[in-house]
């Protein structure tokens, strides 16, 4: 494979995911590279990979879940050292200038950048990345749960926190895959009470080990039904990729309920204005966070107690565990290690 850093490349959309040899990137201006320790697969990774995020351009290298030491600084970084650990998500460097940025929405910037689209992403040996965009991992907290967290623990800690929902409130879980296994923990953790809608009995199982509440198995019960009796759901968080699912989970939302959708369905939703209408329901999605809210989830994971189930492999075997992460059959989490 020659000499260098690891790399995956994708050459083009859709293709394999391929492991060569690439230069060791230089930080420019505001730049850190980093020496990656663990990257998650996102279910993100796959629109990106399929070439339909715009931006994205071939070759290139996926993973946005990055955890691991800063190795080199640019000019004009102080706030990073070598040797810091630190970790990157979906949205991983913005302008610091926009109305978004100086409103501290960050992820609503124009100019936002992700790895794998707008620079070369984590599954490398080494990524180099804004320092805008960078997050610090605590002591105590092992790199490879801090890339699971860094998006998809973040996300569902974001969506719960920033909602309507007050402890004690019922919120569910749709899906239960890396985004819903944790959103199940953190919501217990926040005092929800916390049902879990997935399909069949052993995930129902699965759901309750997590710590639900009220496990509903959609292949056995309405969903939405099933909620309404428990007193409808304050929030719904839809981390599922199923378009129908999430459709009709808006049926399941109580009085002034909010459903957030955080998967990535191929296909529309489809919601009726009278779904909304009566109830005073919300539908809106969510994209990760900022680095300070990356920091939050870190801290509120370590302080409660809560890690990602994941499934490690190396770098090499990023080929397997993409198709694993595809299949469904990932529990729940694949993490990609580099041995660093």
């Amino acid at each position: 494979m020659g000499t260098g850093d690891r790399a995956v490349l994708v050459s083009e959309p859709g293709g394999d995911l391929v492991l060569t040899r690439v230069e060791t990137p230089e930080p420019g201006v505001r730049q850190v590279r980093i020496a990656v320790e663990a990257c998650g697969i996102c279910h993100s990774d796959v629109p990106i990979i399929a070439g339909y995020v715009p931006g994205t351009t071939f070759p290139m290298t996926p993973g946005h879940e990055i955890a691991g030491r800063v190795e080199a600084v640019g000019a004009g970084v102080d706030e990073w050292q070598p040797g810091d650990r630190v970790a990157a998500g979906y949205i991983a460097g913005t302008c610091g200038h926009c109305d978004a940025c100086r409103a501290g929405d960050g992820i609503n910037c124009p100019e936002a950048q992700t790895p794998g689209v707008s620079y070369p992403g984590g599954f490398a040996d080494t990524i180099v990345v804004p320092a805008n965009g960078l997050a610090r991992i605590p002591d105590g907290l092992a790199s490879a749960h801090a890339a699971a967290l860094a998006c998809a623990g973040l996300t569902a800690f974001n969506a719960f926190r920033n909602s309507g929902a007050t402890p004690g409130d019922l919120v569910a879980v749709l899906g239960l895959g890396g985004v819903g296994h944790l959103g199940v923990q953190l919501a217990g953790a926040m005092g929800f009470v916390t049902a879990v809608v997935t399909r069949g009995p052993q995930k129902a199982e699965l759901a309750r080990e997590l710590g639900a509440d009220h496990p509903i198995d959609s292949e056995s019960r309405d969903a939405a039904l099933a909620l309404q009796e428990l007193g409808g759901a304050k929030v719904v968080l839809a981390s599922t990729t199923d378009a129908k699912a999430i459709s009709s989970a808006v049926g399941g939302l109580g009085r002034r309920g909010e459903l957030v959708v955080a998967g990535l369905p191929a296909e529309n939703l489809e919601i009726g204005a009278l779904d909304l209408i009566f109830g005073t329901k919300r539908v809106y999605g969510i994209i990760s966070g900022t680095p300070l809210d990356r920091e939050q989830t870190f801290r509120f994971a370590l302080n409660t107690g809560i890690k990602p189930r994941i499934e490690e492999l190396p770098l090499e075997n990023a080929a397997e565990a993409y198709a694993k992460m595809l299949s469904g059959e990932a529990r729940f989490r694949m993490v990609l290690t580099t041995g660093r």
